[in-house]
């Protein structure tokens, strides 16, 4: 027991786990950014049944980056049971959260189909796995150009 006296006291979130960080070319951090905006935009708005976003979706239009991406937004807090941490657009840290979204985006451009499942079983309820690879599937199509 006298050693434990000896260990220095730790700060509070001194085991929280830190954002992971990697390199972003400026196309990349440009999506993120994008779905920072379309987070500051939802976060008025009412949440979103996933399934029911997902029927209402259309495939193709002018509109369709706008609507992925806000359909995404606003069903990602009911898919992982929790709310989701979106930093202001510019920021140079990235959260947990928003570091995960474009891990799965990195999976879908880089087509590692095994990593992208391991990222959504992860996070995403079992029910809400499919159209939530659906949304990011739908969110990478638009941003193919990367």
């Amino acid at each position: 027991m006298a050693q434990l006296s000896t260990l220095p006291m730790m700060e509070h979130g001194a085991f929280e786990r830190p954002a992971p960080t990697f390199q972003m070319t400026l196309a990349q951090r440009a999506v993120l950014n994008h779905l920072r905006l379309a987070a500051m935009a939802c976060r008025a708005a009412a949440r979103t049944d996933l399934y029911e976003a997902c029927a209402l979706l259309t495939l193709d239009g002018e509109d369709a980056k706008r609507t992925f991406v806000e359909t995404f937004i606003k069903c990602l807090p009911g898919a992982t049971r929790k709310p989701i941490t979106w930093f202001a657009p510019g920021a140079a840290e990235l959260s947990f959260d928003e570091s995960w979204v474009m891990r799965c985006l990195f999976c879908i451009w880089d087509d590692e189909t095994s990593n992208l499942s391991f990222l959504l079983k992860s996070r995403i309820t079992p029910a809400d796995r499919r159209y939530i690879g659906f949304l990011l599937g739908r969110i990478s199509d638009q941003f193919s150009q990367i």
